[in-house]
């Protein structure tokens, strides 16, 4: 199965025509692509499955967001988001885990993971997991597999290394982020490639070995 190209066509005239009117007009058409999604996010669900159990029986609808926006706190008040996102976890898009991460958006698609703004107990706990096991975190990073697509970990960061850790830590920098996310971009005509399923699980395989370690940490709380 390929992820339907007109996903793209119609996420491209949605940022053209983000309002209701023109939205409502065409909801035919996203409730078709929606389900078209739907059903391709299980099958890569079933792959990831395969090489890791721990994200366990997740059904797709619990992993993809939904396309309407929360204008209540914000100045942009276009009423809808111009992309189709999933995020394969144990316990779905809000179980708190490290997982995987499809995005498709006009000139901005990725495929993600890790974990991304998370409280700050599960943050502290990361941090801890990375001092006390550095060398095995630095392999992970380090290693062919993850390097080949992942060429750092993205996101804010503080200016020091945070209270409770040594100032002078060799690795204090990997300590200091806000997020423990990496992604890997993706032009519209690699997401519209037949090739682009396998592309997500090769992804998707690198990115292992860097969500169970930070799972690791949350799991010993």
């Amino acid at each position: 199965m390929v992820l339907n190209k007109d996903i793209i066509n119609f996420l491209k005239a949605l940022g053209k025509n983000n309002n209701r009117e023109w939205f409502n007009a065409n909801k035919s058409l996203f409730n078709k692509l929606k389900l078209e999604f739907e059903t391709y996010i299980q099958l890569i669900i079933k792959k990831v499955h395969e090489f890791d159990k721990s994200i366990g029986v997740l059904m797709a609808k619990d992993t993809i967001y939904r396309i309407y926006r929360d204008i209540r706190f914000t100045h942009d008040k276009t009423p809808y988001k111009t992309n189709f996102g999933a995020y394969i976890s144990r316990g779905g898009r809000s179980g708190g885990y490290a997982g995987y991460y499809l995005h498709i958006e006009p000139g901005a698609s990725m495929l993600a993971g890790g974990l991304y703004m998370p409280p700050p107990d599960i943050l502290k706990a990361v941090r801890t997991e990375i001092y006390e096991n550095i060398e095995e975190f630095k392999d992970i990073i380090g290693s062919r597999d993850f390097s080949k697509y992942f060429k750092e970990i993205w996101g804010e960061k503080l200016k020091s290394v945070p209270q409770g850790f040594p100032g002078d830590f060799e690795d204090g920098e990997l300590l200091k982020f806000k997020h423990y996310t990496v992604s890997v971009d993706l032009t519209d005509e690699e997401v519209a490639d037949e090739g682009y399923t396998e592309t997500a699980i090769k992804v998707f395989k690198a990115l292992k070995p860097f969500n169970m370690f930070l799972n690791n940490a949350i799991e010993n709380m």
